[in-house]
């Protein structure tokens, strides 16, 4: 069958578009799966708001599928109800099938209100989704109701078959790498922890299981034979199983994948033996749901940690050379300026290199929804109302908008004007082995502050000097190409072209073959009015567009 799945557009826009870039993981999984099968699938990721209804007919036209199958995360759910009536408008005759976390958590609400809407696949969606659309080819609509994990219409009423099993060997699931470039991998499915504001265990399940190490790493080279280098490490907690993270990193090290990566873990499920092995494999952020300073609102979100174990956490990650995010939310039950101040000084004690301030949502399938329904009489069709999300301050009495947002700005004013001392006060691991890895770290965090994130952030005081001297903390462990060059720019925008060319000329002493190096040097050299030594160095770069065009003004200026 000729399918399309969609990952659909959100309402509102986000001041960080990377939390909904990437498509989720399952709809690449469940294509793998129905690939492998023989059917002919597309994913689509339409997660921009900015994608014209012309553009969507016309792809749909185009494209002309059989099945069309959503990935809603539930901000998105309007987006995948305004698709599916295009599509529906188009074809009436097509099937519409929505899947992922928000669809499992409102199947009936949606069955309810949405005819544009077919099926619905709850939990993982591999299994059912692929066993529909064989019902489907063989038009038997008597076998629906012998699908775990389905829900439908029957006699005009919303109808859920029972439960499907948890996929237990997931190494006998496709690798989605065979079919996709992807950047989100992970290692397992489930999660130990059953926070109040997480949907992820009801989803999910809350046994974990696992991928052997050997598949897991077949699957990032694979993807690293494509071309692909960094990867976000998608799991709700990466490190739970120690041996097996030390086995994946020692695969990666032996391997000689050269992949960067991203992960999520636990404050207490993190030790030196499982940081040094992940920065040896590649390993530069690790971020922590740290949540709240104060014990009392972490308790009512059922976050089972400790200031200490957030503290021990963040100072180990560190001094392995991983940049330690933390996620912080705000707006919570009992929330005052008292809790923020807590909030305020525990971060500034766990010296985080980034952190992300989330207002509290709540979510179908939470404690804290579960709660909210219960207190405020409510049933799921509060969806109906076209909004992505809704508030805990905006059910709570004792908060204000006005309040939560001020909450939110006290937040941010800390982690901004904190960051300098943050960076400062790093202290790594002295140990000869991490040293290249150590400059790594540092070259990285002088270039957010430089030409990354931070380097837009007005907050943050000072950003080119503290640029200079991490670059130079770099320097001080290992030569370092991205170093060099960093302070071979940071030098030409201040107008220091002689210390620009000495930088970089001690740069390309150590990577003579660096084309970023040899380029940067001849706009030195060129800026300095020394014209004929700049176009011997771009000559050397025949392939380089901008190479090209400066060694094109060197001849000019020479004439």
């Amino acid at each position: 069958m000729k399918i399309l799945l969609i990952y659909p557009y959100f309402l509102d826009p986000r001041l960080n578009a990377e939390d909904i870039r990437s498509a989720p993981m399952g709809i690449y999984h469940v294509a793998a799966v129905l690939k492998e099968r023989g059917h002919e699938v597309e994913v689509l990721n339409w997660h921009d708001r900015a994608i014209a209804s012309g553009t969507i007919e016309a792809v749909l036209r185009e494209k002309s599928p059989e099945v069309i199958g959503f990935s809603i995360l539930h901000a998105n759910r309007w987006g995948g109800i305004e698709i599916a009536r295009a599509a529906k408008r188009i074809d009436p005759g097509v099937t519409v099938v929505f899947g992922g976390v928000g669809a499992t958590h409102l199947w009936e609400h949606f069955l309810k209100h949405f005819p544009e809407i077919d099926f619905i696949v709850t939990g993982e969606g591999e299994g059912p989704f692929s066993r529909l659309v064989t019902a489907l080819e063989n038009k038997a609509p008597v076998e629906m109701e012998g699908i775990p994990g389905l829900a439908f219409r029957k006699d005009g009423r919303p109808f859920r078959t029972a439960p499907a099993e948890a996929a237990c060997d997931l190494d006998a699931l496709p690798m989605p790498g065979r079919h996709f470039d992807l950047a989100h991998v992970a290692l397992t499915r489930g999660c130990v922890s059953n926070c109040a504001f997480c949907g992820s265990p009801a989803f999910w399940g809350r046994r974990v299981r696992s991928h052997s190490a050997a598949t897991f790493v077949e699957h990032l080279a694979l993807l690293r034979s494509r071309g692909r280098r960094f990867f976000y490490v998608s799991d709700d907690t990466f490190t739970l199983d120690r041996r097996r993270v030390v086995d994946v990193c020692r695969r990666i090290v032996q391997r000689r994948l050269d992949i960067n990566w991203a992960a999520i873990s636990r404050v207490d499920a993190v030790d030196d033996e499982v940081l040094a092995w992940m920065r040896r494999a590649g390993c530069i952020q690790i971020s922590y749901g740290v949540e709240s300073g104060s014990a009392a609102i972490r308790r009512r979100l059922n976050k089972r940690i400790s200031a200490p174990q957030v503290r021990r956490a963040f100072e180990l990650t560190q001094r392995y050379g991983i940049m330690a995010r933390a996620y912080f939310i705000y707006g919570c039950p009992g929330e005052s300026r008292e809790t923020i101040r807590e909030t305020i000084d525990l971060m500034q004690a766990i010296r985080p290199l980034g952190a992300v301030f989330y207002i509290l949502d709540l979510f179908p399938g939470t404690a804290l929804y579960a709660d909210m329904q219960r207190r405020m009489k409510v049933t799921d069709d509060i969806w109906l109302q076209r909004v992505e999300d809704i508030m805990y301050f905006e059910t709570d009495p004792a908060l204000s908008a006005e309040q939560v947002l001020e909450f939110g700005r006290m937040l941010r004013e800390a982690f901004y004007a904190g960051l300098p001392g943050f960076v400062q006060a790093l202290s790594p691991i002295d140990d000869p082995e991490f040293r290249p890895l150590h400059a790594d770290f540092f070259s990285r965090l002088a270039m957010t502050f430089d030409q990354g994130d931070y380097a837009r952030v007005a907050a943050i005081p000072d950003k080119p000097a503290l640029a200079e001297t991490l670059y130079r903390r770099a320097l001080g462990y290992h030569p370092d190409a991205r170093a060099y060059l960093g302070l071979g720019i940071l030098y030409q925008k201040a107008g220091r072209h002689q210390d620009s060319a000495d930088v970089l000329t001690s740069g390309l002493s150590h990577f003579p073959g660096d084309e970023q190096l040899q380029v940067c040097m001849g706009v030195s050299l060129m800026n300095l009015g020394r014209f004929q030594e700049a176009l011997a160095l771009l000559d050397r770069c025949p392939g380089h567009p901008q190479a090209m065009e400066m060694a094109a003004a060197c001849r000019r200026a020479l004439k």
